[in-house]
Formats: C-alpha cells, sequence, structure tokens
C-alpha cells in the first residue's frame, strides 16, 4: 500500500495547482488527510488545486453548473476539507462569506443557497440540513485544529437549532427519531419526506459528543437503522416518505438512486459502517456495471439496478472505485484515479471526500 504513489496519481492531471502548503500546515492529528510531513507538499497540491477550481478569493464555494451559485453545503464541505489539510485561512475566508451572506436567518441555521448577480441572491431564506450539519462540523473540528473557541461556540448554536429544528419523531415509530431536509416544507400531516444522504452519521456522532446535543447521535442511530430497511431490496433512493403505515415513494421527488443517494455509501463507509446494506447494494451495482474506458453509473433505478445515467467524471469513478474495493479480501488496492479540477465541483468534492475516507477507514483501498 504505497501512499507516496497514491498521492502521486492524485496529483497527475493536467492543470493543477503547483503552490501546494507548507509542511507544518497538515496537522498530526487522527482526523489529518495525510500525516507525514514528507508528503505534505504533494497532498497540498491536491487542495491548491480544488481551491484553484472551485473557491473564489472572497471565501465563496463556486457550483458552476449550478448558475455559479454558492450553497450552505458547499460552504461546508469546502470547511471540512480546509481543517483536514489544514488550511487556516482558507477556512476564514469561507466561514466569513458565509456568516455576511447566508446567516440571515432568525435562529442560527443558514439560508440554502446564494445566486450571484441578481437583484436578491438569497430569495429563499429555507435551510438546508445537511449544509447545516456539515457547517457545524467543520467549526467543531476547526475549534480543536486551530484552537478558536468561538467556532465550537458557533457550532453548539447550530446543533442546538438542528435538534429543535430539523430533528422530530417518526410518525411510523415515535421512539425514533428523523432528520428532516430543512426546517420548511417536507412535513405534510403525518407524512413526513426525508432524504437519506443528508444523514451524515460520523458529523452527527462528533457533534454530539463536542456539543451535548444528543438528539443528533439518536437520529444518526435511527437513520442508520432505516437505510438498512431502504436497502434490504435494492439501493436507497434519494428521497422516501415516511407515514404512520410505513415507508413510501416519495411523490414529487426523485425515487431513484441518483446523485444525491450516491452520497449514502460514501458517509457510511466514512463513518465505519463498511457492512451496511446500504454499502452493499451500491457495490454490487458498481461490480456489475462499472468498466475501464466507460462511464460510470450516476442514476440508478433502485429495485432493478438499470443505469439510467452516467458520467465519465472521475469524482464518479473514485466513489465506484472505492466501494468496490472496500471489504475485498487479498487484494489491496483500487483504481481511483488521478483528480482533475477541471470536472465540477460536486464530482470534485466526493473525490477529495473519498480520498479521506481511503486514509482513514480503508487504507487497503490505496491504489499500488
Amino acid at each position: 500500500m504505497n501512499r507516496r504513489r497514491f498521492l502521486s496519481c492524485l496529483c497527475g492531471a493536467p492543470a493543477l495547482g503547483t503552490a501546494g502548503l507548507a509542511a507544518g500546515t497538515v496537522p498530526a492529528t487522527g482526523q489529518a488527510l495525510f500525516l507525514t510531513s514528507d508528503l505534505a507538499s504533494t497532498a497540498g497540491q491536491v487542495w491548491q488545486a480544488w481551491k484553484e477550481g472551485y473557491l473564489a478569493e472572497n471565501g465563496r464555494v463556486v457550483d458552476r453548473l449550478q448558475q455559479h451559485a454558492s450553497h450552505s453545503e458547499g460552504q461546508g464541505y469546502g470547511m471540512v476539507l480546509a481543517v483536514e489539510f489544514g488550511d487556516r485561512d482558507a477556512f476564514s475566508r469561507m466561514f466569513d462569506w458565509t456568516e455576511r451572506h447566508l446567516a440571515l436567518r432568525s435562529d442560527a441555521l443558514l439560508s440554502w443557497r446564494y445566486l450571484p448577480d441578481t437583484a436578491n441572491p438569497v430569495p429563499d431564506r429555507n435551510n438546508a440540513a445537511d449544509g447545516d450539519l456539515f457547517y457545524a462540523w467543520a467549526l467543531m473540528r476547526a475549534a480543536r485544529r486551530f484552537s478558536e473557541r468561538r467556532y465550537l461556540q458557533r457550532a453548539s448554536d447550530i446543533a442546538e437549532a438542528l435538534a429543535q429544528r430539523c430533528i422530530l419523531p417518526s410518525p411510523e415509530d415515535p421512539a425514533r427519531l428523523l432528520f428532516l431536509p430543512a426546517v420548511q416544507g417536507f412535513v405534510h400531516d403525518e407524512r413526513v419526506t426525508v432524504n437519506p444522504s443528508y444523514l451524515m452519521p460520523l458529523a452527527m456522532n462528533e457533534l454530539a459528543a463536542a456539543t451535548g446535543v444528543q438528539e443528533l447521535a439518536q437520529a444518526a442511530r435511527d437513520g442508520v437503522a432505516l437505510m438498512a430497511r431502504l436497502a434490504s431490496d435494492g439501493l436507497v433512493p434519494d428521497w422516501v416518505t415516511v407515514t404512520p403505515d410505513g415507508l413510501e415513494p416519495a411523490v414529487d421527488f426523485s425515487q431513484n438512486a441518483g446523485y444525491e443517494a450516491m452520497r449514502v455509501p460514501l458517509f457510511l463507509l466514512w463513518s465505519g459502517h463498511d457492512t451496511h446494506d446500504a454499502v452493499r447494494q451500491m457495490k454490487r451495482v458498481y461490480e456489475q456495471t462499472v468498466r475501464p474506458g466507460a462511464p460510470v453509473p450516476t442514476v440508478i433505478e433502485p429495485s432493478s439496478g438499470v443505469v439510467l445515467e452516467a458520467s465519465d467524471d472521475p469524482g464518479y469513478r473514485a466513489l465506484a472505485a472505492l466501494l468496490t474495493c472496500s471489504g475485498r479480501a487479498g487484494q489491496p488496492g483500487s483504481d481511483i484515479p488521478a483528480f482533475d479540477p477541471r470536472q465540477p465541483y460536486y464530482p470534485a468534492t466526493l473525490q477529495m471526500f473519498a480520498m479521506i475516507a481511503v486514509n482513514e477507514v480503508t487504507p487497503q483501498c490505496i491504489p499500488i
């Protein structure tokens, strides 16, 4: 398992930045992405490439495919990466921009989207719970990494607001908790629509431990159990509705396993649930469909496994390579491709997360 070759592969794509990060900026804690100083320069090139591709100088993470918009999700994702790479400056810029432009609600949560070059760049003040979750997680980790206590207080405020406004008892079983996608729009009478990919168990458990908001930990446990039910006979869908009578397809939402649900096995694996049925089901589909030189499935019919859309973006191939490798005995190494900042923000960021999961959870999947 050659980590140097792994990082060289990741940095081998054209158009990578060359500045890198100094060796001293790589943290020496267990949560670090790359733990040895001799690898810091190479790892820094990957991070520099991500920043050059998607992070504006003012701290705004830009999604070019979505009207050059920014989302609370993207700000949270970028800040998690900044902590992993020990980049205090990038973290501060993202935090400051987010607080100025998305922290507009009367509670501690963020508005979900910013549209540049418009008269009203934040027309919808509703939140996105996954964006809030990653934002709070990044702040909690940054408080420890950068010794900034104010970050932990902000994370605690968000955790409390999520517990009060985005976690509620399931209409099917009030002893279990559901993690709402947002404060508004997903509860209708006794029917609750949820997005399984909004759950990140590792983030929720770490936040609960650091802030004392235990509803996050219970919602994580119950969410993992819900995903196991959904994966009992197929892939976890993008959306599902929970009723007093059980689980139903989510009307007016995607019922496929698509661009949102692909995060489910990644987040489960990263959280240590490598044998979860949702991981096993997606791994099975990838093993049957992913071939060298062919596009990787991105939208799949959950029960049949029929591929509806596919993509050549290396970030999606990285996810497939990680899941295909995980749990495989006697065959170390994976086919994670080189990082390429020319791909869109979303697959690029998922690829960065896959890299973290490889280093933290599945070192057998480092390419040999």
